[in-house]
């Protein structure tokens, strides 16, 4: 009866308009704040207060290299203390914000968001917001800890639960504070770890990333750490299961499709021999005996291939590392790592404590600017920027990212330390620079399409690289550009007389400039039905905010110029190497976009097996199929030569020898079953 009272909401739901950001609450004075931040400074504030009826408001104001987020959230509470209403308005760098939830007064729940809509009955669950600001997540983890072992089924789907660990003090603006590590399940592929309170409330959560209440911005780094050694504590045991003796007893993989990365072709009715730890033989099928106690695969209807690259895959994550194996990923290049995290990982996986792809790092040096890298290691001056290209090798890593921020100025002098000390130079093109700029500055690699498309855009655009300009710009004009000028063709020319490697990953740009909110983009759908229901409904998004007159259409067509950039490119000459930024599920579809760039399917393959390898000189040990080469080796179900999505049909993976089952390591790693 009082819900009824309360609630008298129709069956369905009249979404607002996307509001503006003038449009949305102001927080008041008092509100408490929390601010976003990371080692390269604040990027910003999320403020929480009860409104004079007691409804919970949240305002959310955030600016990530340029990316932008401005939304609001206000949460009606019902008799049980479950929100019975929620409505988020503004936007965000993925589309419109706006969303709501309304429970009638029978007791049935209805959504809508910019993505989807949906009923079903309330009963004892919980209604999982689609986005709105970081802070409203509080109410979950309230009714998280209330609920205790049992956890809470969520709507529109899933179940969600948490456990508490150990306690931590750290230093704040009232002194010390004892707050307490736990971890959520339900909400993503793995366990989220999450601080709370000695009252077991919300405190706020840490990493690249941290959302603390304001005057405990210098804890983020503590509480990382800690939780990290959390994390590695339980993917310890997983690594040892996995990396058992019985595992790396030796293979013959017989009668199989096997595909050549070196001469770039596939090869019919093969056989290759496994044993301690490397290809011992290759040979036509049934030329190779099986040694005593080695393990026969019948590799009729599969291909074998050397393990798949991801030359763009930011590493830190322990149990996204686990996922990349389970999708094929047996080495990757992480343009970008934390110095400290990234030696853990070599570290633990060295130790056979951390089941993880084998690669090469860099790390991002930027600008001490509002608009710096997260993550970064921030310069002020030209000499500053030398200094960290040698802390970048005295670390023992591999290369050195230059970002958006940076002084064109400081790039040449720091480049020539880099290769002074035989670093890889690659990134982001600055503000101020084209990218021919950076490539005569020593760049040897530049990542991301937009920015090789910064080429042909206007100078207001190159100006201001370093804030969404460098997504709106090409969005705007690139549907306009002639990827066949004398001036285009000029620059494909010295890019490939040079040497410049390209990393486009247009798997990045392909969901933000072509999503309309209909459906789950082509990188993530093959995974949907497998995936968490709340990471699934996360993929489907609505688009890059438009703007200026133009159309999704319009966008959609710079996105067409994108992935054609690719092809003229490669038919120049010019290097690709395939990387996502992203999880690493996006790997199939990144290569199958350059299939329609005019990539051969083998050359395509190329720029995920050797390709990367002979970029960072491990092409010597993997990268390709051969007599004593390391078995970084994957067989797949299906003919990826005319099929190259059969790739994502993983059975097995040999990582150092060791022969991992395909389904297991989806499993460990979140995934249900075997993706589309």
């Amino acid at each position: 009866m009082i819900l009824a009272a309360l609630l008298a909401a129709s069956a369905s739901i009249a979404v607002a308009a996307p509001a503006t950001k003038d449009q949305l609450m102001k927080p008041p004075a008092g509100a408490r704040h929390y601010t976003i931040s990371s080692t390269a400074g604040k990027h910003g504030d999320i403020w929480s207060w009860t409104m004079p009826d007691g409804k919970s408001a949240y305002r959310m104001s955030m600016s990530l290299r340029g990316w932008i987020t401005e939304d609001d959230e206000v949460i009606t509470p019902g008799p049980d203390g479950r929100p019975i209403a929620i409505a988020i308005r503004g936007f965000t760098d993925s589309g419109d914000a706006t969303e709501d939830f309304r429970v009638d007064g029978s007791g049935v729940a209805h959504w809508k968001t910019a993505v989807d809509s949906g009923s079903a009955p309330f009963a004892n669950k919980r209604y999982n917001t689609y986005g709105g600001p970081w802070l409203a997540g509080e109410k979950d983890i309230e009714a998280l800890v209330a609920a205790g072992d049992k956890g809470v089924d969520l709507l529109p789907g899933g179940h969600a639960s948490i456990t508490i660990g150990q306690r931590v003090q750290i230093d704040g603006p009232q002194g010390p504070k004892t707050v307490k590590l736990a971890f959520i399940k339900g909400y993503g592929f793995a366990p989220n770890p999450v601080w709370l309170d000695t009252d077991n409330r919300y405190f706020g959560f840490a990493g690249v990333i941290s959302l603390l209440p304001e005057g405990y911005e210098k804890a983020g780094p503590k509480l990382t750490e800690i939780q990290n050694q959390a994390t590695a504590a339980m993917v310890r045991d997983i690594a040892h299961k996995f990396l058992a003796a019985a595992n790396r007893t030796p293979t013959l993989v017989d009668h199989v499709l096997l595909f050549d990365s070196v001469a770039g072709k596939y090869l019919p009715d093969r056989a290759v021999l496994i044993a301690d730890g490397k290809v011992v033989g290759v040979g036509p099928a049934g030329s190779i005996e099986a040694p005593a106690g080695a393990s026969v695969i019948d590799g009729r209807g599969k291909t074998i291939l050397p393990g798949l690259w991801d030359a763009h895959q930011h590493v830190g994550g322990d149990w996204n590392l686990l996922q990349n194996l389970a999708t094929g990923m047996t080495n990757y290049r992480s343009p970008g790592s934390d110095i400290d995290e990234a030696l853990s990982i070599q570290k633990r996986r060295a130790a056979g404590d951390l089941l993880a792809p084998d690669g090469k790092i860099s790390v991002i040096i930027d600008r001490k600017d509002p608009l710096a890298a997260q993550g970064a290691l921030t310069v002020s001056s030209a000499e500053e920027a030398v200094a960290a290209v040698d802390k970048i090798k005295a670390a023992g890593l591999w290369g050195a990212k230059f970002y958006t921020s940076m002084d064109p100025a400081w790039i040449a002098p720091a480049a020539a330390e880099a290769h002074k000390l035989g670093l890889h130079v690659h990134g982001h093109v600055p503000a101020r620079m084209r990218p021919l700029d950076a490539v005569r500055a020593g760049y040897d690699e530049i990542t991301h399409i937009n920015f090789i498309m910064m080429q042909a855009m206007p100078q207001e655009v190159v100006d201001k690289a370093n804030t969404a300009a460098r997504l709106e710009g090409p969005a705007k004009y690139g549907k306009d550009v002639d990827l066949d000028s004398p001036a285009m063709k000029a620059f494909y020319a010295e890019l490939a007389k040079r040497g410049t490697i390209i990393d486009p990953t247009l798997t990045v740009w392909e969901p933000l400039m072509t999503s309309d909110g209909t459906s789950i983009s082509p990188e993530y759908a093959p995974f949907a039905d497998i995936a968490p229901p709340a990471v699934a409904r996360g993929w489907k998004i609505g688009g890059y905010p438009l703007f200026g007159g133009l159309t999704r259409a319009d966008f959609k067509k710079s996105f067409d110029k994108m992935v054609g950039l690719v092809g003229k490119l490669h038919d120049a000459g010019v290097r690709i190497v395939a990387g996502t930024d992203g999880y690493g599920l996006e790997l199939v579809r990144e290569l199958v976009l350059y299939e329609e760039a005019g990539l051969t399917n083998a050359e395509a393959l190329q720029t995920a097996t050797i390709v990367p390898a002979q970029m960072t000189g491990m092409d010597d040990r993997v990268g390709s199929i051969a007599a004593g080469k390391t078995a970084d080796i994957i067989l797949v179900d299906g003919d990826v030569s005319k099929d190259l999505r059969n790739l994502r049909h993983v059975e097995t993976v040999f990582l150092d020898g060791y022969r991992l089952d395909g389904a297991a390591l989806r499993e460990a790693s979140g995934l249900s079953g075997m993706p589309k």
